[in-house]
C-alpha cells in the first residue's frame, strides 16, 4: 500500500508562510486560494489555511529539554537533515532545540531539532542514518 500524509493546520499569514515553507524549507507549492496553500513537504502534503495556529504547550520531554506538544514531525536522511539544518540556521531561525544527536552509538541513534514556523507552529526534524532504523530500541 502507498500513500501520502496530509495535514492541514491553521497560519496567520500566507505570504509568511510561503517565504518559509517554499524559501526556507525549500517545499514546493502546490494549489491555492486566498485562503490556503498546498505544499509538498517532503513528500507529504500539509495544507496551510488561515486562522488562528493550535495552542501548544512546552510538556513534552526530550532528553533534558521540554519541546511544544503537540507539533508536526518529520523523519530525514541524516545527509538531508543535515543539509536543513544548514539552511535553518543560515536564514537565521532560532531553534527551540538546537539541532543535536541522540542516542548516539545506540540502537535508534537519531539527530533531532525542533523550531517554530513564523505563525508559532512548532516542528521537529529527526535525521537517521538509515530509515531502516527509525523503530530500532
Amino acid at each position: 500500500m502507498r500513500s501520502l500524509f496530509h495535514l492541514a493546520y491553521h497560519v496567520r499569514d500566507l505570504g509568511d508562510a510561503r517565504r518559509f515553507y517554499g524559501g526556507v524549507l525549500g517545499c514546493r507549492e502546490g494549489r491555492s486560494t486566498d485562503t490556503w496553500v498546498d505544499f509538498d513537504f517532503f513528500g507529504h502534503q500539509i495544507s496551510l489555511h488561515l486562522g488562528e495556529p493550535f495552542a501548544t504547550t512546552d510538556t513534552g520531554r526530550v532528553g533534558g529539554h521540554l519541546v511544544p506538544m503537540p507539533h508536526l514531525g518529520l523523519v530525514l536522511e541524516l545527509p538531508d537533515w543535515q543539509a536543513l539544518a544548514g539552511r535553518l540556521k543560515a536564514a537565521g531561525v532560532a531553534f527551540v532545540m538546537e539541532p543535536q544527536v541522540r542516542f548516539e552509538g545506540q540502537p535508534g541513534e537519531q539527530w533531532t531539532m525542533f523550531f517554530r514556523d513564523p505563525c508559532g507552529n512548532p516542528i521537529e526534524v529527526k535525521g537517521f542514518r538509515s530509515l531502516d532504523t527509525v523503530y530500532e530500541t
